[in-house]
């Protein structure tokens, strides 16, 4: 492929010197750069994203500078959309890539051109074939989940293509140039064309880029999870889509023209020639910093990036695609770049004048965040109506260092904890007049290299006489009243609760199923219930602001009573801890 590309080039340059020895049409160097968009199966299958495109292009015109041959090189760069994990209650689903994130394609191409001419004005219409180099992205989308069954990993889906992740193809393009000489030599223009390939295999190889799926037919509720299997959610049957490039390519460019008069080439891009003064010329460029996890590969939002020079000083902070403020019109010279996010640095990134040559108009330059804990993003919102609750003061507390720290929640309600791998932690409001759950968190079994995020929506009710709620996630062992070290991280709590709102008096009850003696269960309960209160004593509340019910199974919240058979999720159900607001 190589020996074609560089004897299609060798090929296009004989013709242009041989054209050039009696020269009767311009003859024209052109260099380029844009955008380029994704379009139809391309953008789909490939799940390819805005990209950007640069290149260099030769025309040879022939008598009357209408008609003419030219070559086409350029290179077509276009990001992927990087896949989030996704969790749901008894598993997760993760994007491993394994080589770069993008497609990276070269493509060489030979056609004619037409041109219309009108004062410094002239159109160009042209059409090339050729070849294009392609570079494909691998990675493989994972479903993970546990279950009664065991725990089970399942390949949703995952890239087909060659080992090497390049292929080769046909390819062809077609577009319109609108050009302005800015002097009789050099030009300006903006073009816009569409690029193909063509055809299923190149020299016996396969030249599309695969993937097999399994389709989804029934989404995953994150509270419910996987219960019985991958058919519950999926097809049996996998499928396989393939997709040629197909793109829409739009951009600007400079072009220097060589007629009849023959003269001195001017370097490119450095210099203009007014009535035979040549004066330099300053090439500025916008600059565009993206920050990514270095672990993940994911775009990093929250990341305070600074640009520094001695004569620019620029700070901002990164969007929900990683991307800095876009500094325009920056002079060549020496840039120091570095982003900071939770006490964390990146390593420092340094531009030069070489950073600053060549014919792209934006320099992209990417730098990696490299922190080794998970970011919890947490939601503050009202139980009752569901919507985002601000200013919520929350507690995070590592349940094994028993070190803990709070924040507020932001206008939409919306907090960030940072979390250390293998912990366990809890997560609740600590607001007057308000009360929460303890939510349990855990980064147990998580690998970072594949997580970034894990999420958490954290319910707060309003305090009012004659309110009650359960306790989540307080456990007794069988048969026996006292506190568990767990069950009194929940308890802590209530102290707090209790310590915050010096009027709040409550009823702290206990309750158990059906099964067992119907006296035996009153009295285990009444245990439990005074277990609790004495706890809360123990940690500084008064105690004639609580009293403790133990109620057996006198309360059931379902028909699960004496010789019903239910199963043990319904009877999980009426074995729980209340409070109830007596007086506030």
């Amino acid at each position: 492929m190589k020996k074609f590309s560089l004897a299609l080039m060798l090929l296009g340059f004989t013709f242009f010197a041989v054209a050039q020895e009696k020269p009767r049409g311009d003859f024209q160097i052109g260099l380029q750069g844009g955008i380029t968009q994704p379009l139809s199966t391309y953008k789909k299958i490939g799940d390819t994203k805005l990209g950007y495109h640069a290149g260099i292009f030769l025309e040879k015109y022939f008598k009357g500078n209408k008609f003419g041959l030219g070559i086409d090189a350029r290179f077509i760069r276009n990001g992927i959309n990087v896949a989030d994990s996704v969790l749901f209650t008894n598993g997760y689903i993760v994007t491993d890539y394994k080589n770069s994130q993008r497609f990276q394609d070269y493509l060489f191409t030979f056609g004619p051109s037409y041109k219309f001419t009108k004062n410094n004005f002239h159109a160009e219409l042209y059409l090339r074939g050729g070849v294009m180099m392609q570079h494909f992205p691998e990675y493989t989308t994972t479903l993970t989940f546990t279950n009664v069954f065991g725990t089970t990993n399942y390949d949703t889906q995952y890239t087909v293509n060659d080992a090497s992740n390049k292929a080769n193809s046909w390819a062809g393009v077609g577009g319109l140039r609108l050009n302005y000489k800015i002097t009789p030599k050099i030009a300006v223009f903006a073009h816009v064309d569409y690029v193909q390939t063509f055809g299923t295999t190149f020299g016996n190889k396969p030249s599309r880029f695969t993937i097999e799926k399994s389709v989804q037919h029934t989404p995953i509720d994150p509270a419910v999870g996987i219960k019985s299997g991958i058919l519950d959610h999926y097809n049996e049957v996998r499928v396989r889509e393939n997709t040629l490039h197909k793109s829409l390519n739009a951009g600007a460019g400079i072009k220097f023209i060589f007629g009849e008069n023959k003269k001195p080439v001017l370097p490119q891009e450095t210099v203009a020639k007014y009535d035979d003064v040549v004066k330099p010329l300053i090439a500025t460029k916008d600059l565009q910093i993206v920050v990514k996890d270095k672990q993940t590969g994911l775009a990093l939002s929250g990341v305070t990036v600074s640009i520094s020079s001695d004569k620019l000083n620029e700070k901002s902070i990164t969007d929900a695609n990683g991307q800095a403020q876009r500094i325009t019109k920056v002079s060549p010279g020496s840039y120091q770049v570095i982003g900071e996010k939770n006490g964390v640095k990146t390593p420092l990134l340094t531009l030069s004048d070489e950073d600053f040559k060549g014919s792209s108009a934006t320099i992209f330059k990417e730098i990696y965040h490299d922190d080794p804990r998970f970011t919890l993003v947490g939601e503050t919102f009202d139980c009752v109506k569901g919507t985002n609750l601000a200013g919520i003061s929350t507690v995070l507390t590592n349940t094994g260092t028993k070190s803990n720290m709070s924040q507020i929640s932001d206008a939409q309600g919306k907090f960030i904890y940072q979390l250390d791998a293998q912990s366990d932690f809890t997560v609740v409001a600590n607001h007057q007049a308000r009360y929460s759950q303890t939510e349990l968190v855990t980064t147990k079994g998580l690998d970072r290299s594949k997580t970034l995020y894990v999420t958490l929506k954290l319910g707060v009710c309003e305090l009012a006489t004659g309110s009650q709620w359960v306790l989540k996630n307080i456990l007794y062992d069988f048969d026996k009243a006292n506190i568990r070290p767990d069950a009194a991280i929940i308890l802590d709590n209530v102290v707090a609760i209790m310590k915050q709102n010096p009027s709040l008096k409550i009823e702290l009850s206990s309750h158990t199923d059906s099964r067992g003696n119907d006296a035996y269960n009153r009295k285990l309960s009444q245990q439990r219930a005074e277990a609790a209160v004495n706890y809360l004593v123990a940690n500084g509340i008064s105690r004639d602001r609580l009293i403790a019910r133990g109620y057996g199974e006198t309360k059931l919240l379902n028909g699960c009573g004496n010789g019903v058979t239910c199963s043990e999720e319904q009877h999980q159900a009426n074995r729980r801890t209340e409070i109830k607001v007596l007086n506030y």
